[in-house]
């Protein structure tokens, strides 16, 4: 347990005691960060102090919300890539939808076909689970993109390879602006979750080629709809 901190900036020595966790292996890529209440005890703190850190530490690459879900740490890979694309758009030099749109359509088939090859049954549940949140939330646009979102990820678990899960986490950002003016379009959710479905059967079929076609038509969709 971390000793009471009496200093005026007190949200600094959680950062910082984060940080440590973080690069000893104590947390690692995917773990989630404790909840308000108990780092707020932990460290003898408010919950505003806790806020402030959490912000500070979302602004230094090392961990993601997720609406409903929490705040986990994210791979540092995928930090130093997202640094990267930030400096890039703020150059000029990223066509944010077009550029985004050849990324998915190179990498997304191929994570879905080795997902079908190597999910394991806790991959699956995952996926499972991501495709109700989205039935869920067909309404609530925060909600299903998240729920989107983690079925990507999910496949990019089961895809058993860590550059590639770097690789989308690095383009979340980018993803959930997408995503977000999708969600826009009437019927877009709807139309979205019938190719979900058809991916998620596939995997769980272990048929690659079709879960391979399956997600070449759901990015057609998508930049279809993105376009609009």
């Amino acid at each position: 347990m971390a000793k009471a901190m009496q200093t005026p900036r007190r949200y600094q020595r959680i950062v910082h005691q984060i940080e440590q966790w973080i690069l000893d292996g104590s947390m690692k890529p995917g773990d989630q960060l404790p909840g308000e209440h108990v780092l707020a005890q932990q460290f003898g703190v408010s919950r505003t102090a806790v806020r402030e850190a959490a912000k500070a530490l979302r602004e230094k690459g090392l961990v993601e919300p997720h609406s409903g879900r929490g705040t986990f740490v994210i791979h540092g890979m995928s930090r130093v890539m997202k640094q990267s694309l930030s400096l890039m758009s703020r150059m000029g030099q990223l066509d944010g939808s077009a550029h985004l749109a050849e990324v998915r359509n190179i990498l997304e088939p191929q994570i879905a076909a080795l997902a079908a090859t190597r999910a394991q049954e806790h991959h699956l549940r995952s996926l499972r689970e991501a495709f109700r949140a989205m039935e869920r939330y067909r309404h609530d646009p925060e909600g299903y993109i998240e729920g989107d979102l983690d079925f990507h990820r999910a496949l990019a678990e089961a895809a058993g390879n860590s550059l590639i899960l770097s690789l989308l986490h690095s383009i979340v950002g980018l993803l959930r602006e997408e995503r977000m003016r999708s969600f826009r379009v009437k019927g877009a959710p709807e139309r979205s979750q019938v190719h979900h479905q058809k991916i998620l059967q596939a995997v769980e079929r272990r048929d690659a080629q079709a879960a391979c076609m399956a997600m070449r038509e759901h990015l057609r969709q998508v930049r279809k709809y993105s376009a609009q």
